[in-house]
Formats: structure tokens, sequence, C-alpha cells
């Protein structure tokens, strides 16, 4: 993250979370003559464009006041994508009873990879609830063990 990146992500980061989101992550990049920051949200049950829209007008307000960033840029409010990593537990409380996709380093179970519907998890483990073949199973894998771990679209 550079500089410009840090002191947004400093400055915003309560702002956004007094409006009942979770700031993901925060990109400034030049694109062609362009710069563009870019600040991606999220909440339980996900961001709808009526709160991307709400964030960016507080956003836009406040970046002008605390002139953090020189010169002219677009700023873009968006969601950071239905299959976006988990990255702390704030993301797993947000995920609860939601799709998930794990993989680990070693199998668990004869598996090594799961899709289903996260339904606890705690400092250690993370509990899976998923389909196989024709019956519901669970799976409890150690925190540890992970590899990978996101959100996923369950159809």
């Amino acid at each position: 993250m550079n500089r410009t990146e840090q002191n947004v992500m400093t400055h915003a980061q309560p702002l956004i979370e007094e409006m009942g989101y979770k700031l993901i992550e925060v990109e400034y990049v030049k694109e062609g003559p362009d710069y563009y920051l870019r600040l991606y949200l999220d909440k339980k049950g996900g961001i709808t464009l009526e709160d991307c829209a709400r964030a960016s007008e507080a956003l836009s307000e406040k970046l002008d006041e605390w002139e953090i960033i020189e010169g002219g840029y677009f700023l873009d409010v968006s969601s950071p994508g239905a299959e976006r990593p988990i990255n702390d537990d704030d993301d797993l409380e947000m995920t609860l009873d939601q799709g998930i996709y794990v993989k680990t380093y070693q199998q668990i179970e004869g598996n090594k990879e799961w899709t289903g519907i996260l339904k606890h998890y705690d400092a250690d483990a993370v509990t899976i609830e998923y389909k196989d073949k024709t019956r519901t199973k669970s799976v409890v894998v150690s925190r540890d063990k992970i590899a990978t771990i996101r959100k996923a679209v369950i159809l």
C-alpha cells in the first residue's frame, strides 16, 4: 500500500465504519493520463449501489477537507466482488450463513476443497456445511491448514 492509499485508509476508515460499512481496500492508481481513487466496501448482506452512492458522497466531501491527495482524481466506491478473499474475523462474521470456499494445504476427510455455507468460526477453525451428492455434510477445518478462503456464490 503506497503512502496516499495508507493516508486515505487512515482517514476514511472511521467515517466508513460510522456509516455501518467495512473498508476492505484502497487503491490509488494512474490509468492513462488520469488518477483513480478506489475504495472497496462491504457489509453483512453485501453492498448495494445505494450504499456506494451514500459513501461516495460522504467521502467526496471529506477528502476535500482532509487535503491528502494533490491534483485531480476520479473517486470510485464499490463492492470488492461476490467472491472476494476473506481477510479477518470481521469478514468471517459478515459471511456467517453465507457461501464460502475453502482450500487446504493437506487433505481433511479425503478432500482439500469445499464450497458450502459457513456455519461457525472461532480462533482455531471454521465449520462448513456442504453438499456431498445428495447428503448435507459438515467439516471443521483448522485455520492453520487453510491455504485459500473466500466468499462464494452458491446457486
